[in-house]
């Protein structure tokens, strides 16, 4: 998931892109030490609850010679990438870390622009396990870990408790639920993020790992996705469609989208990011105190997810690497991390906060969204992840649609990602 949602900002950080760090020289007042220390530029997409100036604060407090500059881009995702990848393919050293959503850390590692990692350096043995797999291509670590993400259930509780129902814990019940309990109630049943964008990506891969089949294997060399496994998961979407619990407005929800129709009271379960959470619980909310959460249902038991979230890289051409690579230790270490969940309302990927008494009780969802993050896996590696990204919404947009069948639309998306398997 995009762990920030500001926009606003952006215009500014791109004029202080144009203006201010042009070309690829000293920056104003530096003194070239050659050791790989010195002041950085951290570049992100915008930083909505701010907290992330305060952090970098702190570290300029203590590192009087290794300042950071903040730089936040635009909010869309595709802009922020494309800033990215703009500079980095000239060879600039303009950013020196980057905080990159997780599904692009492959593309950037096997195109040679984020530095390698020595692993022994960062306390990844106390991070959650599956989160360090995002950070890994080529079987070397090529950035760390900073926030994490998984998909989970928010459910209507007053509604099931009126109807004697417990939350879904597999398909068949949640379709159950949403073809009946909804109705009745005068609810949508089910939505997640359906607009042909790359979160209809993670939803349609979440649909089919769950039902025990994958897209990709060997880091995008291979391509899995005609299997049984595959159009069993494509069937529950394009099902819940043609039958009605999933609404065909739902087709264009991003996560706002679908985040306000389950916050306004419109929907009975919600597919969505912990995010919602705060956002819900306000006083503004109309299910504030309604709604539970619970992880995603499977075929036969919890989903298999899909991690979100964002992974720091150091810029393989920063002339200050080893600045850089201390500023990534900051940022993950444990005193960071906790910040990360007070102040940006964002899932820190340290293991103990997770099961920590206090946190918990602030933060009840935690426990589930742990228990989903270590169920869930990363987002199918490739270099080429742009391009699977686009095949796969248009594929699964055109099916959810009713314009194909799930096995002809698992058999047209087999073709499209051997073409970009064998391109690559």
């Amino acid at each position: 998931m995009r762990w920030t949602r500001a926009a606003g900002r952006g215009l500014l950080a791109t004029a202080l892109i144009l203006v201010g760090y042009a070309g690829t020289g000293a920056r104003a007042g530096e003194v070239a030490d050659g050791d790989g220390r010195g002041p950085m530029t951290l570049v992100t997409g915008g930083d909505l609850t701010s907290y992330l100036r305060g952090v970098l604060d702190d570290w300029n407090r203590t590192h009087p010679a290794e300042k950071v500059t903040l730089v936040e881009l635009p909010e869309a995702a595709d802009e922020v990438r494309a800033q990215m990848t703009t500079s980095l393919r000239s060879g600039s050293d303009r950013f020196d870390v980057l905080n990159i959503d997780v599904a692009w850390t492959s593309e950037f590692a096997a195109a040679g622009w984020i530095a390698p990692l020595d692993a022994d350096r960062f306390p990844i043995k106390r991070f959650l396990p599956p989160v360090v797999e995002t950070a890994t291509f080529g079987g070397r670590l090529h950035a760390l870990p900073y926030v994490t993400n998984a998909g989970l259930l928010y459910y209507r509780k007053d509604v099931l408790h009126k109807a004697g129902e417990r939350p879904p814990r597999t398909w068949a019940e949640l379709e159950r639920l949403a073809k009946t309990v909804a109705p009745e109630y005068g609810l949508d049943g089910y939505a997640g993020q359906f607009l042909p964008y790359e979160r209809l990506t993670v939803n349609a891969i979440e649909a089919v790992q769950s039902a025990g089949g994958s897209v990709l294997a060997n880091e995008g060399a291979r391509v899995t996705v005609d299997s049984e496994a595959a159009r069993k998961g494509l069937a529950f979407l394009t099902d819940g469609v043609r039958e009605g619990w999933i609404p065909e407005k739902a087709l264009a929800y991003k996560e706002e989208e679908s985040r306000r129709a389950f916050q306004n009271g419109d929907l009975l379960f919600l597919r969505n990011w912990p995010y919602v959470h705060r956002l819900a619980s306000r006083g503004d909310s109309k299910v504030a105190g309604k709604f539970g959460v619970v992880p995603l249902p499977g075929p036969q038991r919890r989903a298999v997810g899909v991690l979100g979230g964002s992974n720091l890289a150091v810029n393989a051409h920063s002339r200050h690497k080893e600045s850089a690579a201390d500023l990534l230790g900051y940022l993950t270490s444990e005193r960071v991390q906790r910040q990360v969940l007070t102040e940006g309302a964002l899932p820190p990927v340290w293991a103990d906060l997770y099961t920590d008494p206090a946190l918990v009780r602030r933060y009840p969802y935690l426990p589930t969204l742990r228990q989903s993050v270590l169920d869930a896996r990363p987002r199918p590696k490739s270099p080429r992840y742009e391009q699977v990204n686009l095949a796969v919404q248009a594929v699964v947009h055109d099916a959810m649609a009713q314009r194909e069948t799930p096995d002809h639309a698992v058999a047209r998306l087999a073709r499209e990602l051997g073409a970009i398997v064998r391109r690559g």
